[in-house]
Parts: C-alpha cells; structure tokens; sequence
C-alpha cells in the first residue's frame, strides 16, 4: 500500500515546477502544505491564459471578448457546486477563508448576547470573527486531543444561534465527526458553519448529505491561486444574510436615495473579483478531479500514519493529539520539551536541510498554548509528498536535536 501511495506522488511530481528549486544546491522538501500548496503548471497556464488574453471584466457591458470571460468566470462557480453537490447560486467568490467567516459573523447581524460555539482547536480565522460579534462558548479538548463531545451535547442545550465547526484541525489534521456535530446542532436549531479550508483539499464534502448552512474554504490550499475563497451557503441563508461591502457589481439599479441588490450570489461579490483567480481554480478542481479524490484522501491517511508512527518512535518529541484510532490526515504537530522557542530549529531544518515547515503558534494559540510548552513544529504533506519526504524531516530532527534541544 505505501509503494502504492508513493507511486501517486511521483506520478504527480513531474506537474510542480516548484519541487525543483534549489537552496545552496539544495533540492528543497516542502512540507507546509497545511498553509498553502505548491502550485501544478496548468494551474498557472490558465490564470496567463486570462491575463495574456482579453483579460476584460466579468458582467459589465455586452461584447463577445467579455461574455467569454465571463462564461469562463462562471463555469469555475458551477465546478465548485458540482465538488460540494450544491447549486451554483449557492457558490460566492470572495478572498479566503478568513473574509467568508467574517462575512457571516457579520452578515448574520448578531446581538453580543447571541451565543456562538467554537472549537479550541479552531483557526483564528474560525474563532476571532465570533468573539467580536456575538458571545462566544468554547468546546474544549481533552488530554489527547480529542473534543469533549459531552461538553459539547451540553452546550447545545443552551440553545446557541450558531455553530462554527472546524472539520480538519490545521495543528493535529485530525477530522472531526462532522456529521454528528452537524445533525446535532440542527436538533438545537442552530445555524452551522463548517471551515473547511484543511479538509476539502483532501476529501470531498457532500453536501446534498449533510445540513450544513454555510462552508468555507480557500484556493490556494488545493493547488488553486491565493486571494481566491469560496463560501457556499444555503439559498435561504445567503437571501438572509446582509451584505457587508457595497458598490459595483452587487447592484441592478441605484438611485439617489435607494438601490436594488442583484440576486445571490453576485450581491456578495462588490468590485472587479479576481477574475484570474477563477481561471485559477478551474484548473486546479480539473487536476483534483483527474487524480481523483478517493487516491488524495487514501494518500492523505497513509501519510498521516507515518507521520504519527516515526513520531512516537522517538521520545524526544512530543505530539498534540495522540489518538493512532483518530481520522487523521497529513499533518502533525511536535514540541520538544523544554524548548518553547523552535524558531531556530525551524531555520536550521529549512538552511541546512531543505526542508520547508512552519513553527510556532500556528493561528490556533490558544490550542496549542493548551496542549504545547510553548511553540510547535508542524510539518503537513499533500499529492507529491512520499514517505523519503517523510523520513528526511524526522533523521534532520534527529541530528539537530543534540545541540539544540
């Protein structure tokens, strides 16, 4: 199964000129992927393929050169729908992640005396835009890791407005039960909202299966352009929710004193939108769909065990969430006791080894601040990562560990 697993990515290899850059003559590793993927050539050749052409605007006058354009804009839409199993006009183009949460914390106009659950093991992004707008409840982890599912069915009977769900934790990648939190929370009448941004690059999430009010995830995580995110919201949901940013492109007719907003999605999407972008991840969910999902999530599980195994081979290290039972995926966090700061040991393993990780606090401070001595290492793998990769990044920790830990 692992040969098996390795000979995915090193069909894939070949597609990412960025596997081939050198540091010092030095083949360099990439294993950040939990922040942003490496990028396939055809992915590039299509955003050039706009910019090099007419690269007019989307929806603004009538020209053959723009409907063009603008058709192309679309089709990447209904591609997101037909991943998610949802209608086109419940796909907005935004930014990130990060923007499609704020603008449902927002849009949603909660009171400060609204009760929000969020997850400890949630990104920032998933947790900040509550606290400002509403009231927030934490759902604690356990030792392990794990949620506290009791304290979570408890929660719930408190009647909260809404539930962010975070699906895939960027710090552990393991998955959380979603449709048990999902079913849950709509018994309590809540609205739920699921980021999505570290599970979707991996595994599909159907959502003609799941009763999910909003979903969010980013581009540049899958392969696809950053300043490209997607948020899909239920029909009735997205007609609730108030605009946030208004000027052109969200209006049919303006007057003096009043104006008309244009139906969902567009209302949501004001100004020129990163048209390129669109181009962008129609590649992108192209290639995804030729690798085929089940292979990325089978490569995502197989890797994942590995990392977890040679990490709990060496006693040195210590990892955040320790469950070998848990669905997890390619990623994983470390802290060595005794070494709150891994800023230089993330610098030595990228200097001298070629090896590209992420140390710190990882926008989830304090669930790691929870689990951790302070900082973490964490390394995460995606489609062209093997088991060498793997192995590369835990023999360099080895080595360094002597002089700096």
């Amino acid at each position: 199964m692992q040969f098996e697993m390795d000979a995915f990515a090193e069909r894939v290899r070949p597609d990412f000129p960025g596997i081939k850059t050198e540091v010092d003559g030095k083949g360099v590793v990439y294993l950040d992927n939990a922040a942003t993927t490496l990028k396939p050539k055809a992915m590039v050749d299509a955003m050039n393929a706009y910019y090099l052409g007419i690269s007019s605007n989307v929806h603004r006058g009538k020209s053959y050169s723009l409907e063009l354009v603008s058709n192309t804009y679309e089709q990447a839409r209904y591609k997101v729908a037909s991943l998610l199993n949802c209608a086109g006009n419940e796909v907005v183009f935004l930014r990130n992640t990060t923007e499609a949460i704020n603008l449902v914390a927002q849009g949603l106009c909660l009171k400060k005396e609204d009760r929000v659950l969020v997850f400890d093991d949630s990104h920032h992004s998933n947790f900040l835009p509550w606290v400002r707008n509403a009231t927030t409840e934490l759902i604690t982890t356990k030792a392990d890791g794990n949620l506290d599912l009791d304290q979570y069915f408890a929660a719930l009977k408190k009647a909260p407005k809404v539930v962010a769900i975070t699906h895939c934790s960027n710090v552990t990648g393991v998955y959380a039960p979603l449709d048990l939190l999902v079913n849950a929370a709509k018994e309590a009448g809540a609205i739920v909202l699921v980021d999505a941004a570290q599970s979707i690059p991996h595994r599909r999430v159907n959502l003609g299966q799941l009763d999910i009010d909003f979903l969010t995830f980013s581009a540049h995580k899958m392969l696809g352009p950053t300043g490209m995110g997607i948020l899909y919201g239920k029909k009735e949901q997205l007609e609730k929710l108030e605009p946030v940013n208004l000027g052109g492109g969200v209006v049919d007719w303006v007057e003096a004193n009043a104006y008309r907003m244009r139906k969902i999605p567009h209302r949501f999407e004001a100004g020129t939108p990163h048209i390129a972008g669109a181009y962008g991840l129609s590649a992108a969910l192209d290639y995804l769909n030729r690798l085929d999902y089940e292979n990325i999530q089978q490569h995502d599980r197989a890797l994942g065990k590995l990392m977890l195994s040679l990490a709990q081979e060496r006693e040195y290290v210590k990892v955040i969430n320790t469950d070998s039972t848990a669905d997890r995926g390619a990623v994983i966090s470390l802290f060595i006791p005794g070494a709150p700061s891994l800023d230089d040991a993330a610098r030595v393993i990228s200097d001298s080894y070629g090896i590209v990780c992420r140390n710190g606090f990882l926008c989830a401070q304090p669930y790691v601040s929870q689990h951790a001595q302070g900082q973490v290492l964490r390394i995460s793998a995606y489609i062209y990562n093997t088991e060498a990769e793997i192995r590369q990044f835990f023999n360099a920790l080895d080595e360094i560990r002597d002089f700096m830990f």
